[in-house]
């Protein structure tokens, strides 16, 4: 049985939002289309951090894109705050059929832990309850698609395959930040190293 993983798809990593990603609206119509397909579970991710979270610059009085070392020495990259609890920018993107999602997990709720996983917090301390529910209803396959591909899609790769789902990244209807110049890239074969399949939208 499969599922599909719609991660983030939320209005402040929109061109425009207050993490927008390039282009990050060019999957949409393709989000569209793939909850046209058959699957067995459709299940999404939302970035929900609560005001001056730990990954917020404003917090820390510095910009973003800097990287700071937390309590316990985890690196923390440093971001412009963005999906605030209760906030527009928190809020599903436009444009998609929202309704046929089965069930949502919330995920970066710890003030002071990030969580680019929909799976789990960054340090693996808190479990969304994700991997249970697609277990549950007897799911062993993920196909995931969503923002950005160097993070929040890596990160639920990775995690799916501890869980020991067999995971495919629809690579057309994700889309990456790139803080650094090919770091999506560099995250696709990171995935790819793991046995995740590659798919475009067209090909499911």
């Amino acid at each position: 049985m499969r599922a599909l993983l719609l991660v983030d798809i939320q209005n402040d990593f929109m061109p425009g939002g207050a993490l927008g990603v390039k282009e990050g609206d060019q999957i949409i119509p393709l989000i569209n289309d793939l909850l046209k397909k058959k699957f067995d579970a459709i299940v999404a991710s939302k970035d929900w951090h609560p005001r001056d979270h730990v990954s917020f610059a404003s917090r820390h009085h510095t910009k973003p894109g800097e990287v700071i070392e937390l309590p316990g020495g985890m690196q923390q990259i440093l971001w412009p705050d963005h999906c605030v609890q209760d906030t527009k920018g928190a809020e599903f993107a436009p444009g998609w059929d929202t309704g046929k999602v089965q069930k949502v997990f919330f995920k970066g709720v710890d003030r002071e832990i990030d969580s680019y996983s929909a799976f789990f917090d960054n340090g693996h301390l808190r479990d969304t309850g994700l991997g249970k529910y697609l277990k549950d209803l007897g799911i062993d396959e993920i196909y995931i698609a969503g923002l950005t591909t160097e993070y929040c899609v890596n990160y639920s790769v990775h995690d799916a395959a501890k869980h020991g789902f067999k995971t495919v990244v629809i690579l057309d209807a994700c889309r990456g930040v790139n803080l650094q110049e090919g770091d999506a890239a560099k995250a696709v074969e990171k995935m790819r190293s793991l046995g995740t399949e590659f798919v475009n939208t067209r090909d499911i």
